[in-house]
């Protein structure tokens, strides 16, 4: 936890435990410890040094520590306190990660609450990177971002909305669930002369 003090005191404090091999330590606490209070406290101290900057939170995505993080939160033997510092970890982490390709993994496995944060980053950097939408479609982003069942009013729909206005509403489609049934109808709908 010392560690996690010193990181969220400053931002080059952080930078420093993460150049000087912090954070595989920390990850393995999170992983291979049995006491739950170990690993709400690595959880803890992995969100403090991944939440000050993109930078800081590429480190941590490069390391994998999200899908880690999310692990754990999912996990049904966690306990509610490193539960809730996963969790607050993760948005730490996700608020500031920009790294697009460490977090297309979370779109498969992050429940909605989660999930939110994700897209949330998506929804910013798309808009800019034409490499990172090419990308987004060819690892299948984009494809399971229309699997997911989002309330109309949610932000979680917000943001799916967000990223499928960055592309032709034909790439969508072709992406949607449902996309082989209209293609039937149309062809059942279809009257040749």
């Amino acid at each position: 936890m010392t560690l996690g003090y010193i990181a969220a005191f400053d931002e080059h404090n952080a930078m420093a435990i993460i150049n000087s091999k912090g954070i595989p330590p920390l990850k393995d606490a999170l992983t291979k410890e049995p006491e739950d209070h170990i690993q709400a406290a690595a959880a803890w101290t992995l969100g403090q040094l991944g939440g000050h900057s993109n930078q800081h939170a590429k480190a941590m995505a490069e390391a994998d520590v999200p899908s880690h993080l999310l692990a754990v939160y999912k996990m049904n033997d966690s306990s509610e306190d490193l539960k809730k510092k996963a969790k607050k970890a993760l948005k730490s982490i996700l608020q500031m990660c920009t790294h697009l390709q460490a977090l297309e993994p979370l779109i498969r496995e992050a429940p909605d609450e989660i999930l939110v944060y994700v897209l949330h980053q998506f929804s910013k950097v798309l808009p800019t990177d034409t490499q990172a939408k090419k990308d987004f479609v060819l690892s299948g982003g984009l494809k399971s971002i229309q699997q997911k069942q989002a309330s109309p009013e949610s932000k979680l729909r917000l943001y799916i909305d967000g990223i499928n206005s960055q592309y032709p509403q034909e790439i969508v489609q072709y992406y949607s669930p449902d996309y082989a049934e209209t293609l039937i109808k149309k062809l059942d709908d279809y009257q040749s002369d």
